[in-house]
């Protein structure tokens, strides 16, 4: 495959680790009807990471290892927008300073991007410490590629996800394959370039029937007639490749989320099975 990334724009954007927050309300009714005070979103979680099981921990929507966002909320928006999926991010002030880690996945609503770094960095971070990214990827497209659209992509996570071309059509390998019709917050909304929509899990007939209990975080997933190009909408026969951002959910309508990063109107992404299809392998962050 071939793309325009010699034309992309590389810039250094900056945000700073976002502290926990949790709802206002302080308990959540689940869709079950149960009332739950849990961790959620933002912080430097140290034992949640892409690999990991996205149902693995008494959380909810956890993010893993740490979360950064802009105070600023007009400058978050281009900080969500800009960071790709794989660009590499660095720690620019604090204990762990000049520290190396990944963008891994996007959370909107809450605005966050999530960033892995090992445990052994995380422990020396704070609250407030500034990280930059190297961001790359906005505007990445496949030379003739037909509707098949990029989004949140470091190019060199594109190269990486071993995608192979046959004409028109495009072969992805995928940890799980997942149908429209339990995709829930999130949907409608014109922000795939800089957030995610969830995967709801509520219905235990679907969840068995496509293994969506072993959702990892990191993986990469496929979901069927799903149409990303102009935000998110249900459509017959198309597909997106997106990648678990953040973990389980028992809200209504809410569950694991996914950040788009390719998405075909017409279905010219070919999803097929692989186990190694994460971020934590591609990337080789564990």
């Amino acid at each position: 495959m071939t793309t325009n990334r010699s034309r992309l724009v590389t810039q250094i954007i900056t945000a700073q680790i976002a502290p926990p927050l949790l709802s206002s309300a302080l308990y959540d009714v689940g869709a079950d009807g149960v009332p739950r005070i849990l961790p959620s979103v933002g912080g430097i979680t140290l034992n949640v990471r892409v690999g990991d099981s996205a149902f693995a921990f008494e959380a909810d929507h956890a993010e893993p290892a740490v979360s950064a966002r802009h105070p600023d909320d007009k400058i978050n928006a281009a900080f969500c927008t800009l960071a790709c999926i794989g660009n590499v991010a660095t720690v620019a002030s604090g204990e762990a300073k000049g520290e190396r880690g990944v963008v891994t996945g996007k959370h909107g609503g809450i605005e966050h991007v999530m960033i892995d770094f090992p445990e052994r960095v995380m422990e020396r971070m704070q609250i407030g410490d500034a990280i930059n990214v190297r961001a790359t990827g906005v505007g990445l497209a496949l030379d003739d590629a037909g509707d098949v659209k990029v989004f949140n992509c470091d190019p060199d996570l594109l190269d990486k996800l071993g995608i192979e071309r046959h004409g028109a059509r495009f072969s992805v390998p995928v940890a799980r394959i997942v149908p429209a019709r339990v995709m829930g917050s999130g949907l409608g909304r014109q922000t795939v370039a800089r957030g995610d929509y969830d995967i709801q899990c509520s219905d235990d007939a679907t969840v068995r029937e496509f293994g969506l209990d072993e959702l990892r975080l990191g993986d990469i997933v496929a979901v069927t007639d799903a149409d990303n190009s102009f935000g998110r909408v249900y459509r017959s026969g198309a597909v997106t490749i997106a990648v678990v951002s953040h973990g389980m959910s028992h809200i209504a309508g809410h569950g694991p989320g996914v950040t788009t990063l390719l998405t075909s109107a017409s279905g010219a992404l070919e999803p097929h099975a692989d186990p190694r299809a994460n971020l934590a392998t591609i990337l080789g962050l564990r």
